[in-house]
């Protein structure tokens, strides 16, 4: 068995794994990187982000080429062709991923394809084509992400029930989809099918879509959905599945009364787990919590001083920038720096339409801790650029402490809004005011003056709403 002496070997190649693994060789380490699938770039790269985010990209077109027409422009009925849907969707993850590779060969990182196990702890065990290899290590680095859950419930080894990963081939259209939990990946998922033709059902047991996400902000989407989806159905639990001919048969609780309907397709999107099973873990002294998640401290250090671990085997937001930050966090501490995950901004983004960004404290947050804090908003129908673009359904909200008058949190909902939201995360990293923001000229005509705006709508002086006096 060949055996491989390295300082740093990092399990798993997603953006957690090899983050880790670049930051590392930038620092003079010594680095193997071990992945099980045939191309680097994680769930996120072939499974995930970039994937929904291409059919996203695509189902946009659909959606504001049917919306032109009131703008005097047609375009007449889409024609979709579902194999050059995918081949492109497959291109842009090729691409991504290739230059993942072209990126380790540079650094000297040396790349694994196997699946690894831990043999003790400074002993990984790779299971590759060729045989089995050895590789002894000073420090691990454990990025082995998570998977869509399925519960054994609906669990019947029927293609026709998906998961995420499943449902991003793209397979077919099918005429009619149950979409089961409301949250990120359901809603966008079940947008991109929409498009395309399926008349999607969505069913989620909370009280309403994207739960974690403050009311305000999460309306305008529940407008959207009520429009580009057959039927959104909250308080609706899934009792269970069966086949049933071609179509699965499903029985559901809708507030409290029993209903079955038959569906061509059905994804499931009720949250994910860790992959921490099976890598050998117990032959170290990494400990899990109940939900099999890795425990680590602030700098990413499992209870085994050979192991660290980040991103989405970790717990938290399960987020692909989040895994990226603790991955150098990691990098930086084995290097000998003082690095440490505390106090970090992490904004979330949900892909949606319209979409949906917020970070630092939201309203909910606030509410359920007992923080008092002041909220300023702008509504995109007082936005000149959001107008023009046909998209006045936005929202641009801060949240503000008292007396301070610092920025704690800001949210946005609206065209765009993944790409504005930087802008609030420096304001909460940075600890800006609202004056800091106010008085920060942004161009015009632009959606992101509606940041400057909400802010100068805390002091009363908005130039595009009606303001309320400042107490």
């Amino acid at each position: 068995m060949e055996s491989i002496k390295t300082e740093i070997v990092v399990l798993g190649a997603g953006p957690g794994g090899y983050t880790a693994a670049f930051y590392a060789a930038d620092r003079g380490k010594k680095v193997f990187l071990v992945e099980q699938d045939k191309r680097l770039g994680g769930i996120c790269l072939n499974y995930g982000c970039i994937p929904s985010k291409a059919l996203l990209h695509a189902s946009q077109m659909i959606h504001e080429a049917k919306q032109s027409e009131i703008r005097g422009i047609g375009f007449g009925t889409p024609r979709i062709e579902l194999n050059k849907v995918r081949a492109w969707k497959d291109s842009v993850i090729a691409k991504l991923a290739q230059g993942l590779g072209g990126l380790s060969q540079k650094r000297g990182v040396g790349v694994l394809q196997g699946k690894g196990h831990f043999e003790d702890s400074q002993t990984l065990r790779v299971e590759t084509e060729e045989g089995e290899k050895l590789i002894k290590y000073e420090k691990a680095i454990v990025a082995a992400g998570s998977k869509p859950a399925l519960p054994s419930v609906f669990d019947l080894g029927d293609s026709r029930i998906m998961t995420s990963t499943e449902a991003l081939e793209l397979e077919e259209v099918p005429e009619r989809l149950l979409v089961v939990g409301g949250g990120y990946i359901g809603m966008e998922l079940g947008t991109v099918y929409a498009s395309l033709g399926s008349k999607v059902i969505l069913v989620e047991a909370m009280s309403s879509i994207l739960p974690e996400v403050d009311s305000d902000l999460v309306r305008p989407v529940i407008r959207y959905a009520e429009k580009a989806f057959q039927e959104v159905r909250v308080d609706t639990k899934v009792l269970r599945m069966a086949t049933d001919g071609k179509q699965i048969k499903v029985t559901m609780d809708v507030k409290g009364e029993q209903k079955e309907a038959l569906y061509d397709r059905v994804l499931v999107s009720v949250g994910r787990v860790p992959n921490s099973a099976d890598l050998g873990l117990e032959n170290t002294r990494v400990t899990r919590d109940k939900n099999g998640f890795i425990k680590v401290n602030s700098q990413r250090q499992t209870a085994d001083p050979f192991i660290y671990a980040v991103g989405d085997v970790t717990g938290g937001p399960l987020l692909a920038h989040k895994a990226s930050k603790e991955a150098k966090i990691a990098a930086e501490v084995i290097a000998g720096g003082s690095s440490a995950f505390e106090d970090i901004v992490v904004p979330a983004v949900v892909f949606t339409d319209p979409e949906v960004a917020w970070c630092g404290l939201t309203e909910i947050e606030a509410r359920e801790k007992g923080i008092e804090v002041q909220v300023a908003r702008f509504p995109w129908s007082a936005s000149g650029r959001a107008i023009t673009v046909d998209r006045p359904d936005g929202l641009t909200k801060l949240i503000i402490e008292p007396g301070t008058e610092r920025i704690l949190g800001v949210g946005i909902t609206g065209y765009g809004a993944g790409e504005l939201i930087g802008e609030g995360v420096l304001a909460v990293e940075m600890g800006a005011t609202a004056k800091d923001l106010a008085e920060s000229i942004h161009p015009h005509p632009t959606l992101s003056e509606t940041l400057m705006e909400s802010a100068e709508s805390f002091y009363g002086c908005a130039i595009h709403v009606l303001n309320r006096k400042k107490p």
